[in-house]
């Protein structure tokens, strides 16, 4: 799967949150479906949140958090995403890859 090609269907078909607060806060509402994070996001961050949120996907790509914000043809660096809904892309599809 071309996840780049995915996110700039998702970022204008779908709903996306930006940013690790945003991520939080949505894991904990309940609204989160997938998150994906950068190569160089916090290894504690990650821990901590699939502590709390263990039914959440989390997927790590590898693109650093400037190349993902790219990929969103955002004008900043993002070290997570929030899927809430895919809309026409198939990032839904993508399995978990962090260790449990």
């Amino acid at each position: 799967m071309d996840i780049s090609r995915q996110l700039k269907v998702a970022v204008k078909t779908g709903k996306m949150l930006f940013g690790q607060r945003q991520t939080v806060d949505a894991c904990a509402r309940g609204d989160a479906k997938l998150v994906i994070l950068a190569a160089n996001c916090p290894q504690d961050y990650i821990d901590n949140l699939h502590a709390r949120h263990p039914s959440v996907i989390m997927h790590r790509v590898m693109m650093v958090n400037r190349d993902l914000g790219v990929a969103c043809a955002k004008p900043f660096a993002i070290s997570t995403i929030c899927i809430t809904d895919s809309g026409e892309s198939d990032l839904l599809a993508l399995q978990s890859n962090i260790d449990e």
